[in-house]
């Protein structure tokens, strides 16, 4: 007993050491992360941008950045570091869905926002494997579109039922985005007192204009996904390209456009902030 007592409390030593030893490669992965998120949606919100103001551009989401990026110079050097970004929020969000480093508790309403860096760590290591993929030119075209993986839910039992919880989920996140940028609860995370004056109050107008755009695009891309369900159509699921597309051809689309890709770009500026200023606390990763 006692042998099989040693060789529990060396696996458990080793485990902390182990994880002691990555917490400052987790910052910087996570702070990567948050650097690269904000790139993306810089770029997606120019691009929308340029097709509002008719200069130019396409309204696409990160899978279309990725390949206008690809299809640069250095595109795949590009590419390569942008993967490793993904990785590291992908990481980075896994992190806090299980080991909680911001101590946002077991209440309801944590266990949610867990569950949603949970979803987020999944959606951006498909996007890291995705781009992973354009490097090697065996990137799938369409694969992995929103409409695909709703029509793989639809095909399950009960798939109605449950493409329509998934858009009801998103369409919730999106009316809490709106609300989290109403009460600039983001603070909260970053590091105020390490701020200068000027960068706390672009970073409050940032993150309000930018987390409102994301929750206009999450909104839509919720009720397109309870639309789907409600008529069995797969085709009916947009992504975030999607939904700016949508929003281009309602009344006074350009102009709605517009506003929305401003705060994206908004939102983008916004995470390099993030980037440098977040809280992050590895002491509590065990």
């Amino acid at each position: 007993m006692s042998s099989k007592g040693n060789l529990s409390e060396d696996a458990k030593l080793q485990a902390k050491n182990a994880a002691h030893s990555a917490r400052p490669w987790m910052e910087r992965f996570a702070r990567l992360g948050y650097a690269t998120e904000g790139a993306m949606y810089t770029l997606i919100g120019v691009l929308a941008a340029g097709v509002a103001f008719g200069v130019g551009g396409r309204a696409t989401g990160q899978q279309g950045a990725l390949e206008i990026v690809a299809g640069s110079p250095f595109g795949g050097v590009l590419v390569g570091l942008i993967a490793l970004g993904f990785l590291g929020y992908a990481l980075w969000r896994g992190v806090q869905a299980i080991a909680d480093p911001d101590g946002e508790g077991t209440d309801l309403k944590a266990v949610g926002k867990r569950i949603g860096y949970g979803v987020s760590a999944l959606v951006y290591a498909a996007l890291a494997f995705s781009a992973v993929g354009l490097i090697l030119g065996s990137a799938s075209e369409g694969g992995g579109t929103p409409d695909d993986w709703t029509a793989l839910l639809l095909s399950w039992p009960l798939g109605q039922v449950l493409v329509a919880g998934v858009g009801t989920v998103v369409a919730g996140l999106g009316l809490r985005e709106l609300y989290q940028a109403y009460r600039a609860r983001f603070l909260e995370y970053l590091k105020i007192e390490e701020m200068g004056e000027k960068v706390r109050k672009w970073s409050k107008r940032w993150g309000r204009l930018g987390i409102t755009a994301r929750g206009i695009v999450i909104g839509v891309v919720g009720t397109f996904l309870i639309r789907a369900a409600l008529e069995y159509d797969p085709q009916e699921a947009r992504g975030l390209g999607g939904a700016l597309q949508t929003l281009a051809q309602q009344p006074l689309g350009q102009w709605l456009l517009g506003a929305v890709a401003l705060g994206l770009i908004a939102y983008g500026l916004f995470m390099l902030s993030v980037a440098r200023y977040r809280h992050i606390d590895t002491d509590r990763i065990q």
